[in-house]
């Protein structure tokens, strides 16, 4: 049934599809490795964001609508815990396959091309996150931190958000040369969720450090996320969703160059 379900579930993939079927395969003997990941955003949700909550006043929105704290950051640890998962999944997961494991030689002696490995590495990511986002967004509606039906978008607004940072994770990868490279990727991801408006206003900061910050991809996701959860909708939203896009496509296309070049010598 489980080969059935991985089967038939990627179907736009092509051959891509098979290594979902082999992830899917290799993970229903690790379930509880797979299931801690839902862990993480709930307990930064409670301790921050509830636990803090109580020391912190209410937020205005653009819009001027007040909102409590809790529903402040929860939509911003919805992006985050979308970027940490296909970040994680896209690199050192990757990177461990591509470098030891040797995964990528053996299915590229087959009718498998670069490309596929890469759609499929993506997907894999996709589906696990998209796992978590929905289990958070019950917790959320749950805790009474889902503001408005727009909400409903959520779900796909946090797999756009995995698809770029997969795309992008997994184009880094392949350039990395050793396990101590992978401290770049820390250095990348750890600012973003501090700094990406995602425990205080992006008003806050000053203008040109402002600039800096909406334009890192996160803060493009936590933009997102915010403003279907509460309910503040509007057409720039449509640019963040283009960026997070266009940034997804770009490395998933480097990455499959990369493996190519790499593996196909």
């Amino acid at each position: 049934m489980a080969t059935l379900t991985a089967r038939v579930l990627p179907l736009p993939l092509g051959n891509g599809r098979h290594l979902v079927e082999r992830n899917f395969l290799v993970y229903r003997h690790a379930w509880i490795v797979f299931v801690s990941g839902f862990f993480e955003p709930v307990f930064y949700l409670l301790s921050i964001g509830v636990g803090v909550a109580q020391l912190v006043g209410d937020f205005h929105l653009a819009d001027g609508t007040a909102i409590g704290y809790a529903a402040f950051v929860a939509p911003a640890m919805l992006a985050s815990s979308a970027m940490n998962g296909a970040v994680f999944d896209s690199t050192y997961n990757i990177f461990f396959r591509m470098k030891y494991a040797k995964l990528y030689d053996s299915m590229l002696a087959t009718p498998l091309r670069p490309w596929d490995v890469a759609t499929g590495e993506v997907t894999w990511a996709l589906l696990r996150g998209a796992c978590y986002s929905a289990v958070f967004l019950v917790v959320m509606l749950v805790m009474g931190l889902v503001e408005s039906w727009w909400a409903l978008l959520a779900l796909p607004a946090s797999v756009l958000i995995g698809f770029a940072f997969a795309g992008a994770g997994m184009a880094m990868t392949t350039f990395m040369r050793s396990w101590q490279d992978f401290e770049f990727v820390q250095l990348a991801t750890m600012p973003m969720f501090l700094f990406s408006a995602t425990f205080y206003p992006i008003e806050t900061y000053p203008g040109a450090i402002r600039w800096l910050v909406e334009i890192t991809p996160l803060y493009q996701g936590v933009a997102l996320e915010r403003a279907l959860t509460t309910g503040t909708v509007s057409w720039t939203l449509l640019i963040n969703a283009l960026y997070l896009a266009a940034m997804g496509t770009a490395g998933m296309y480097v990455a499959s160059r990369r493996l190519g070049a790499l593996l196909l010598k």
